[in-house]
């Protein structure tokens, strides 16, 4: 089995040290950037953090959600990087999703270019198949893939190359599959983690590898059988019962964090103070809350830990879609 800093983007569900140190003296928090149209995850990463950051009293009146489409987060990045780098004012809304369109090199700038603040919340990917499927774990899934990867067709909400197919790639991987050969399992994307499902249903593809949260109904109907959940833990109830892919011998876990990052000008005493406030924000009750009515799994990674986990996680996917072909 490869070693867990060659096949993992996982992190453990529990508050990391900051790596930073703290100051109260930064200008409060006032407005996050939604790096897309209203009603998406980054659009409620940032109202629902704006509000709480009010509420808990954590800035001086409410936060302004400036919603910022295009690029899939990269009109954003390069509106902060160009014009607003040292706006100590300022977070904007992120996830797994833009840091794997900066590791394929569709945004303006690299990690280097922003200060990473921290997450607070994660879905979990899960690998799924339809309830009368042949695949009754996911070793024998596995098993099938590494032996002829044309065999199996998969599908998620991603195209080929996000972060749903990346998911995939990486248990291929530490099942056996030879990096020549990633690029020949077989990817169709659907508009979202329930058409993907549906289709399934149908006969049309043999496996879902998409978010929990996108496909939570039909897991607690029994239409699907899950075949892991690729968390480091066991889940929260209701799915506490689903097995890891960690606990069954593959040392892969796929988060789709939310987070936030700031300007690269930022100065350090502005940074600590930003990341302290997201941090006490975390701690609080009302967060947790949130989270647990949103499908989110709480997670605090932050300052120093989360940059150079955003640096190490770019570089992971950097190299997997290097080998598909999606970057060369």
């Amino acid at each position: 089995m490869p070693s867990p800093l060659t096949t993992r983007l996982g992190l453990p569900l529990l508050a990391l040290g900051l790596g930073v140190s703290t100051s109260a003296s930064a200008l409060p928090i006032d407005e996050c950037i939604a790096p897309a149209d209203p009603g998406g995850g980054w659009d409620f990463t940032c109202r629902s953090v704006g509000k709480l950051l009010t509420d808990l009293e954590l800035t001086d009146g409410s936060v302004q959600v400036t919603n910022m489409p295009g690029g899939v987060g990269a009109v954003a990045f390069s509106n902060v990087a160009s014009k607003r780098a040292d706006d100590s004012n300022l977070i904007v809304a992120t996830s797994t999703v833009g840091m794997t369109q900066i590791a394929q090199g569709r945004y303006p700038g690299g990690a280097e270019t922003m200060r990473w603040l921290g997450m607070l919340g994660t879905d979990v990917g899960v690998i799924l198949v339809d309830d009368e499927s042949e695949y009754e774990s996911l070793e024998q899934l596995l098993e099938a893939i590494v032996a002829d990867p044309t065999s199996v067709a998969m599908a998620g909400s991603s195209g080929a190359g996000g972060w749903d197919h990346i998911r995939a790639l990486m248990l291929a991987k530490a099942a056996g599959l030879p990096g020549d050969q990633v690029g020949a399992l077989r990817w169709v994307q659907f508009d979202g983690g329930g058409p993907a499902v549906t289709q399934m249903m149908g006969n049309h593809v043999d496996v879902v590898s998409t978010d929990l949260g996108e496909v939570a109904g039909f897991i607690e109907s029994g239409d699907v059988r899950v075949l892991a959940v690729m968390s480091d833990d066991p889940l929260p109830e209701p799915f506490d019962e689903l097995p890891t892919a960690v606990s069954q011998g593959y040392d892969v876990t796929g988060y789709n964090w939310r987070g936030f990052y700031t300007g690269g000008e930022v100065s350090d005493e502005d940074y600590a103070s930003m990341v302290e406030d997201l941090e006490n924000l975390y701690a609080s009750e009302e967060w947790k809350d949130v989270a647990a009515q949103n499908g989110l799994v709480p997670l605090w990674r932050g300052g120093d830990d989360f940059s150079s986990f955003v640096e190490e996680s770019i570089q992971r996917v950097e190299a997997i879609s290097r080998e598909i072909g999606v970057i060369q």
